[in-house]
């Protein structure tokens, strides 16, 4: 059921304050003076569709201005879509103006200031989103903000369509699994749309691979820490765990996969390093983000065929030349003795033999 807020039964004296106090309640805090002198009318009808906002405002002429002061009092990062149904605006963020006509999108983000300037009476759909969750680089939406995009042609003209018969149905109506699917439907559009107006030379998968490599590295400088996840390296990164997983696709192996992966083979390299005092296998496990030694045990062994006391035994056997111990490398792999192991290549002695 959508929620409609109106000016047309407060009486004239209280019309302003009435419709800035329900326009920053549905949308962000705002600040928005009329431009003419007669009574003020404005109505905004709004429906949730999951995490996904739909509004629709219709208005007399206004400035809007968000301002750091009125951002400062919102707990919440969003990115708004905003489609012109009539009338005109002039758009002014991250140091760009925008002359905003009928049909036309902008992209701008809650977190920096903004001003929209209405000369005349105007109706427009708002879609507000969590930023976490649409997945691109706060660079590209900052080459977006403070645009028009046309939607004559090109990905807009596909687009406008759906997001206006999206925004005239009844977002409440559908039930909550399918409200979420449309809503990450929706999402995965706007990010498209970002991507495009961003990198319209398809340079897109230069910055995915950059973006990649920066979470590699992220996760190999914390795989000490237990709560490393999918969900802390997103926030981290300040894209969405979906687009998280997305980056991984073509990868050979999950997030979650790696971070395993990666803490195993450190665990192996420790356990091989020899010393007059060498640490216990659930001191290394821990140092490594195992909090559990007999979980860390089953993984090591699923990984690699043997216990992380019988790798380290290999490391011993290494320095008896005379000793023998059959393990296996992997599952279904029989080794004859620990030469077979660690071969004649010292470089590689320190790494257990990785499962791929």
């Amino acid at each position: 059921m959508s929620l409609v807020l109106t000016t047309a039964s407060v009486p004239d004296r209280d019309k302003v304050a009435y419709w800035n106090d329900a326009v920053s309640r549905t949308l962000v805090p705002m600040t928005v003076a009329p431009r003419g002198d007669g009574p003020f009318d404005g109505r905004i009808a709004t429906d949730r569709l999951g995490y996904l906002q739909v509004s629709t405002m219709e208005a007399d002429a206004e400035r809007v201005s968000r301002t750091p002061a009125l951002i400062a009092r919102s707990s919440e990062a969003l990115v708004a879509v905003g489609v012109q149904i009539s009338g005109t605006a002039t758009f002014v963020q991250d140091g760009r103006r925008a002359e905003v006509g009928e049909g036309d999108l902008v992209v701008y983000d809650t977190t920096r200031p903004y001003t929209f300037d209405y000369p005349q009476r105007f109706a427009t759909h708002v879609f507000q989103l969590p930023r976490r969750t649409l997945g691109v680089p706060d660079s590209d939406i900052r080459q977006v903000t403070g645009n028009a995009i046309g939607t004559g042609d090109g990905f807009g003209a596909m687009l406008l369509p759906f997001l206006a018969t999206l925004a005239s149905s009844s977002a409440g109506g559908y039930p909550s699994a399918v409200a979420n699917r449309l809503a990450g439907n929706v999402v995965d559009l706007f990010a498209t749309l970002i991507a495009e107006r961003a990198h319209p030379d398809g340079t897109d998968a230069d910055a995915r691979s950059h973006l990649l490599l920066r979470v590699r590295d992220h996760i190999n400088r914390n795989l000490g820490d237990p709560d490393l996840s999918p969900e802390r390296i997103a926030r981290t990164h300040r894209i969405s765990v979906r687009y998280l997983h997305r980056l991984f696709e073509g990868e050979g192996t999950t997030v979650g996969q790696l971070i395993r992966q990666r803490r195993l083979e450190e665990c192996g390299r420790e356990l091989a390093r020899r010393g007059r005092t060498a640490p216990t296998v659930s001191a290394v496990a821990q140092r490594w983000g195992f909090v559990n030694p007999a979980h860390f045990s089953r993984a090591f062994r699923a990984a690699y065929g043997v216990s992380p006391r019988e790798w380290r035994n290999l490391r011993t056997a290494q320095d008896d030349p005379g000793r023998s111990l059959a393990v296996t490398s992997a599952p279904g792999t029989v080794l004859k003795d620990a030469a077979d192991v660690h071969g004649t290549d010292r470089q590689g002695a320190d790494l257990p033999p990785s499962s791929g």
